[in-house]
Parts: C-alpha cells; structure tokens; sequence
C-alpha cells in the first residue's frame, strides 16, 4: 500500500445506483446508498465523489442511468443496488449487460459464493459485473448486511475459512482499465495487487 496521505491520493468518482420501485416511488425508505456510502467511507483513503441515482426496476431506464455515470459523469466505478433476483420486475442484469463493452463474470461467481455460506437462495441471484469504458459496474444485493458481506468478505472465524470479498480484486481492476489508484484501509479491506502493481 502506498504511504500517501489521503489528500495527496488521486480523488475517485463512484456511481451509485439503487433500483427499487418502492423505494423510488417514496414507499420506504431506500437503504442501499447509505449502506453502500458507509462501507466505501471506511475502505478507501481516496477522497470519493459520489453520484447517485434512486430509479425505478425499469431496464431502460437503468440502462439510461449507468450510461449517464459512466460517459457522461466519467465514474470510475459503479454499484447498483437491487433488482437482480428472479422475479418479473428484477432486470438490473440485462440492464447492465445491454451497456456493457466486456463481461466480468468472475465477480457474479464470487458474489454468490460469499452469499451461500449464509442462504441457500443465493443461487437465485443474477448478479454480474461490466466493464463500460473506463468504468466498472457491479451490481450488489439490495440488503446493507448483504452489501457489506459481499464487498468485505467473511473471515475464518465466521465460517471454515476465509471467504475473500469482491472488493479486494476491484482497485487492480480499476488500475488496468485506466482509473486511478485507489488506496484501501487495510485493517477494513487490503486490496490486492501483484507486486510489481504496487505503489510505495
């Protein structure tokens, strides 16, 4: 890890987009983007600007929405949060897919794996990850627990052993399509980098 004090790091712009109906409509209150800015809040040291979006389980509005965030915005990186289940409604997959210049299906796999040490369910979810540009979009669960699970990973002590979180692999992802060096809290979330990647 760099020994860089965070205002001398390269600041990163983060999408952030929840797709939920109710939520969007003003039914309950949306809980994916505090959870979301909480976790990322204590992970990296970079300061972030954030973009967000709250819209409704509509493809091509989703589709629309991470367009705007990754060409015109020019984030970085994306999460969406929500719609990713089965069920009619839930399209944020083809959504992500339909805006995509190449599939990272490595991340799906990962996401669902972390979530079947806790729900047999997990193999309902459509979860996948693009990347657009210089922009990585990932979708997460719509759940704060599920979300900090999936990005975080589980330690050894809470299952037979250490699970590693999505968020590990993604500042070397954003290094090779051309984003800054984001630098991680690693008491929180080390990121991962060859060696000869690293920065000191």
């Amino acid at each position: 890890m760099t020994s860089a004090s965070p205002e001398n790091l390269e600041p990163v712009k983060i999408g952030l987009l929840s797709v939920s109906d109710r939520a969007s409509s003003g039914v309950y209150e949306d809980k994916g983007l505090p959870a979301l800015r909480e976790w990322l809040g204590k992970a990296i040291r970079n300061p972030i600007h954030y973009a967000e979006k709250l819209i409704a389980d509509e493809q091509a509005t989703i589709s629309s929405a991470l367009i705007t965030l990754a060409d015109t915005e020019q984030c970085h990186l994306i999460f969406t949060t929500g719609g990713t289940g089965p069920a009619l409604r839930d399209v944020t997959p083809e959504a992500t897919l339909a805006v995509a210049d190449r599939v990272m299906p490595g991340f799906g796999e990962q996401m669902r794996q972390i979530s079947l040490n806790f729900v047999p369910t997990a193999i309902l979810s459509r979860q996948v990850a693009v990347v657009r540009k210089q922009a990585l979009i990932v979708n997460l669960p719509g759940q704060p627990k599920s979300i900090a699970e999936t990005l975080g990973g589980l330690p050894a002590s809470q299952t037979s052993a250490a699970v590693h979180g999505i968020f590990a692999a993604i500042p070397y992802c954003i290094d090779l399509i051309g984003g800054p060096y984001i630098v991680t809290d690693d008491s929180f979330c080390a990121a991962f980098r060859p060696k000869s990647a690293q920065r000191h």
